[in-house]
Parts: C-alpha cells; structure tokens; sequence
C-alpha cells in the first residue's frame, strides 16, 4: 500500500488525544448491541474505539489496519478498559483470516483506497459466516458538499474514495438488505468528525 497513505494515517494518529474519540459509533452501537455475541472483525479500526467497545460487550474481537501508530493507541485503550482486542498490521489479503471465520464484519468509516476496496469487500464477504452481519456506516459521494461548508466535518476529499448505495451493492450482492440508505447526520466524534454529514449505512445479514 502506498507509503503516503500510510504516513496519512500515522500522522492523524500520532497526537496525544483520539481523533475520532474514545466513544463508539452511534451507528454500531445501536446495530450491534442487540446481536448476540460472538467473532466479529472490525475493517480500518483506526485507534480502536468500536473494537474495545465491542470486547466490552463481550464480543470475540478482531480488528486490522496499516498504522502502527493506531495500533498501540488501541491497545491503550483496551487495556485501560480491561478487554482485549487482536489487532493485526499490514494488508488484508495477507493478514491469514479464514473463511466465515466471523458473525459479524463492522466497517464504519472504512474508506480504504479505491484500488483497492472492491477486492477488500470481497473478501470481506467471504471471512464472513453464512446468515452472519454486515455493519457499515461511511461517507456518501454528496458529503463533499458538506466538507467543504465545513472540514471541521472530516472525510476524505476525492469523490471516488466516497460512497454510493449503487457501489455497496456492486460489492456486497448476496445479502438480504435489513437497511441501505443515504442519510444526514450529526458527528460529534473527536476532532475528526464534528459537524453535518451525508452517509450511507448498511445493514446487511450474509445469505
């Protein structure tokens, strides 16, 4: 994966407080809490704040992404709330997870490169259980709008790293579609996302 990407991530990661918080997803929390409990993976995750979430919960909890610096700021966080979490480094295909390996897959916010993200969703797909749950909630193609009233907002700023519906049903085809929408919302989470923006979200249950 480019180094300029990577040197994104570590970059935006290498404060001292959490750009995204501490707190989860409000989207994750509310579709994830009434789930019963079991493995779940966590795409892009960042400095951890869903995956220890998650663990509290009592969840089985994998997690990957490419910042080191991520990484450890996670396992801070785990550890001062008394979970663990296995978090991996490096690029998915060569991270060794199996097939239908989790009940559930969470991607909030996982705005992988485009070159790259269909070929991720797909295997995505298949490290996920039959009958088992697609979380996702990212930014929409119309949220450069928003950005640009308002960068305090995040995101990234190149249409084709955003999202559309027609896009996520390209990429996830077999799933009965609990929800899938673009929808409006208030991001308080962090220094990194503060403000109006257009998502979609995606709840989807593996056939």
């Amino acid at each position: 994966m480019a180094s300029d990407w990577l040197k994104k991530w570590n970059t935006k990661f290498g404060q001292t407080e959490y750009a995204y918080g501490t707190r989860p997803n409000n989207y994750l929390k509310e579709k994830l809490q009434p789930l019963p409990t079991g493995s779940i993976l966590f795409g892009a995750e960042g400095e951890g704040r869903n995956a220890v979430f998650a663990a509290q919960l009592g969840w089985e909890v994998s997690a990957f992404d490419i910042s080191e610096v991520g990484q450890q700021k996670a396992l801070k966080l785990a550890e001062n709330k008394q979970v663990t979490i296995d978090y991996k480094i490096g690029e998915l295909p060569k991270l060794g997870y199996k097939l239908e390996q989790f009940d559930v897959i969470a991607l909030i916010y996982a705005h992988f490169p485009p070159n790259i993200r269909s070929g991720y969703h797909k295997l995505l797909h298949n490290y996920l259980k039959k009958g088992g749950t697609i979380i996702f909630e990212a930014f929409s193609k119309a949220h450069l709008e928003y950005k640009k009233k308002n960068p305090s907002v995040g995101g990234p700023s190149n249409l084709d790293s955003l999202f559309s519906i027609e896009e996520l049903q390209s990429d996830f085809p077999d799933y009965e579609i609990l929800e899938l929408k673009k929808t409006t919302v208030e991001l308080n989470e962090g220094h990194g996302h503060v403000g109006t923006g257009s998502v979609i979200r995606f709840l989807g249950r593996k056939k």
